[in-house]
Order: C-alpha cells, then structure tokens, then sequence
C-alpha cells in the first residue's frame, strides 16, 4: 500500500487582543480553519498558503506588526 503525505500549510495572521490588534502569529492551516469557525472574523488574515513554517515565520516578522527590526539608512553629511 502507497503511503500518502500530508501537505501541511501554513497561515499569518494578526491577533486580536481584547478588541485591540496584537502581535503577527503563525499557526498551520487546520488550525487557522478552527479558530475561524469558532469565532469569524476575530483575528485578521495576512496570508495563507506558505508552504513552509521558517517563510510564514519571515513573513510574520516583515509584515507589518512584525518583529522586523527597521532598517534605518543614514546619509553621511559632507
């Protein structure tokens, strides 16, 4: 018998706190449809279908509301 291999995807998605934008999270598909059916529309979502769990969490850190650390470039006066 051939076995099958679950494709497990990925979900990036804005939390709600209380009523007030939290953090950027990351969980798996399954887990996004879960939390959707229990309570629509209560957090945001920023992409789904990654692949990968190390890409959702870049694009977690980059997106906005991320952990990303600002790249301030300065111009040398002269």
């Amino acid at each position: 018998m051939r076995k099958v291999k679950k494709i497990v995807t990925w979900v990036v998605y804005k939390m709600n706190l209380s009523g007030a934008q939290g953090a950027n999270a990351v969980c798996e598909q399954g887990e996004w449809d879960e939390m959707e059916r229990a309570r629509p529309g209560h957090h945001m979502l920023i992409r789904e279908g990654i692949t990968n769990e190390p890409e959702a969490e870049q694009v977690a850190r980059e997106s906005a509301g991320g952990t990303a650390a600002k790249v301030a470039t300065r111009l040398k006066a002269r």
